[in-house]
C-alpha cells in the first residue's frame, strides 16, 4: 500500500500528516504517512512581518519525525490524478515518482506581484526568504550615505499583512531614524477608498486610531505605478522617497491545484465536498490555502492560519478513514476570529464574520502574542502531545505554555 501522500510542508501538511497518523494509532492500524516539501521547516508565516524573521520556523523532523511521518526533501512539480502519483525533483536535480493511494494538496497559496516598472525592487513578506531579505535590507539602512527616504518606507495593500508591516514598521524604522537623528516615514498605499476593506467597518476605528498614532500616512484610492532605487511613484503621478517598498497585495493558490481536473475558484482553490475531498477527484483532498470549503453557510475558509490548522487535521482524518474503511468527520468550521498586530498601539481581537470588536490594546496583545507565539507552534519531539492536539475537536485554548 502506496498509503497517504502530503504535498506541503506548512500547517496544512503538517496537521494533515498528523490527523492521518493519530486516526491510524487509535483504531490499531498501520498506515504509511509521507510529507513531501521543498524545505526542512515549517516556517511560521504569520510572523514573517516581524523582525529576525530567520527564528521563525521549526524543523519538520521535530514534529512529524517522532509519529513516523517519512519526510521526503524534494519539490513536487506535477501531479498525475490517473496514476496517482506526484512528480518530484530532489534537491540533486533528480526527478522521481512517489506513488500515493490517497493524497492531500497542502501547498499552500503565493504572493501575486505586480507586473510594472521596477516590481523586481520590490519586498515581500510572504516566504522566509523575502521577509529574511528584508529584514536584511531594513538593518543596512544606518550604513547607508544621509539622503531623502532613506528611513521611509511605502507598503501597498492595507489588508492585513499590510497594516501588520506598517505598524510594525513605524516603530522599526523610527527607532533606526532616531539614532541616526533623522525621522521615520511610513507610507500606506490602498487602491480602495477605506483601510482594510475586507476587513470591514468593525476594527476600523481601532485600525485607524493606530495609524494616526504612529503616524502612518495613508494614501487611498490610488495604485502603484511604478519602483525605482530610492522612490516609488503612484497611479496619480505622485512620487514618494522612499529606500524601501513593500508589496502585500493579494495571493493566490498553489499552482500545483492545476494539476487537478476539477473546479476552482477565483483565487485558484479547489472545489471540495464536506469532507474534503476534491470535487470530482476522489482520491484526492485538498487542505489550507489549496481548499475552498465552506467554513459556514455563506462564507468560504479564508487563507489564513486558523482556517488552515483546521483543514489539515480534518483532510488528515478523512483521507485516512477512507483507506481504513472508518467514517468520516465533515469539515465543521470553529467560530472565525481574527486578531491584528497594531505594533505599539497593541491590537484587535475581533469575533465573527462581521468582526465585532472584543478586544483592543494591551488585552489584544497578549492574545496576539498566544496566538504567534504558541498556539500555532506544533509540538516538537513529542508525539503524545502532537496526537493528542492532532485530533479534529481539539481546542488551541487547550495548550498551556512549558511549565504551566
Amino acid at each position: 500500500m502506496s498509503g497517504i501522500v502530503v504535498v506541503g510542508g506548512g500547517f496544512a501538511g503538517v496537521w494533515s500528516a498528523a490527523g492521518a497518523v493519530r486516526l491510524a494509532r487509535a483504531a490499531g492500524r498501520e498506515l504509511s504517512v509521507t510529507v513531501i516539501s521543498s524545505g526542512d521547516d515549517l516556517v511560521i508565516r504569520p510572523r514573517l512581518y516581524q523582525a529576525g524573521p530567520d527564528r521563525m520556523r521549526v524543523s519538520l523532523d521535530r514534529i512529524l519525525g517522532p509519529i513516523g511521518v517519512r519526510r521526503v526533501a524534494a519539490t513536487a512539480t506535477g501531479i498525475d490524478t490517473v496514476g496517482r502519483r506526484v512528480t518530484v525533483v530532489g534537491r540533486d536535480g533528480r526527478s522521481g515518482e512517489i506513488d500515493y493511494d490517497r493524497l492531500i494538496l497542502s501547498t499552500g497559496s503565493q504572493l501575486v506581484r505586480p507586473a510594472l516598472p521596477g516590481a523586481e525592487l520590490l519586498y515581500d513578506v510572504d516566504t522566509l526568504p523575502a521577509a529574511a531579505a528584508l529584514d536584511a535590507h531594513l538593518d543596512r539602512l544606518p550604513d547607508l550615505p544621509p539622503s531623502e527616504g532613506r528611513f521611509a518606507a511605502v507598503v501597498v495593500g492595507a489588508g492585513f499583512t499590510g497594516l501588520e508591516i506598517a505598524t510594525e514598521l513605524a516603530d522599526r524604522l523610527g527607532a533606526l531614524a532616531a539614532r541616526a537623528g533623522e525621522r521615520a516615514e511610513v507610507v500606506l498605499v490602498e487602491r480602495a477608498d477605506t483601510i482594510g476593506p475586507e476587513l470591514g467597518p468593525g476594527p476600523r476605528p481601532e485600525i485607524l486610531d493606530a495609524l494616526s498614532a504612529a503616524g502612518i500616512r495613508q494614501r487611498l484610492g490610488v495604485r502603484l505605478a511604478a519602483v525605482e532605487p530610492g522612490g516609488v511613484t503612484l497611479s496619480d503621478g505622485t512620487r514618494i522617497p522612499a529606500h524601501t517598498a513593500i508589496w502585500t497585495a493579494g495571493v493566490r493558490a498553489s499552482s500545483l491545484t492545476a494539476d487537478i481536473p476539477a473546479d476552482r475558484d477565483e483565487l485558484g482553490r479547489l472545489d471540495v465536498d464536506a469532507q474534503l475531498r476534491v470535487a470530482g477527484v476522489p482520491q484526492v483532498y485538498a487542505a489550507g490555502d489549496t481548499a475552498a470549503a465552506e467554513a459556514e453557510p455563506g462564507h468560504r475558509v479564508l487563507q489564513c492560519c486558523q482556517h488552515a490548522l483546521q483543514l489539515g487535521k480534518f483532510a488528515g482524518h478523512n483521507a485516512a478513514a477512507d483507506l481504513l474503511g472508518l467514517p468520516p468527520a465533515p469539515f465543521t468550521a470553529t467560530p472565525y476570529v481574527t486578531c491584528l498586530d497594531l505594533g505599539s498601539a497593541g491590537a484587535v481581537f475581533t469575533n465573527g464574520w462581521d468582526r465585532r470588536v472584543v478586544s483592543t490594546g494591551d488585552t489584544a496583545k497578549a492574545r496576539k502574542r498566544n496566538v504567534n507565539e504558541l498556539w500555532i507552534y506544533p509540538p516538537t519531539d513529542d508525539p503524545g502531545e502532537l496526537l493528542r492536539q492532532a485530533d479534529y475537536r481539539f481546542s488551541v485554548r487547550e495548550i498551556t505554555a512549558p511549565g504551566a
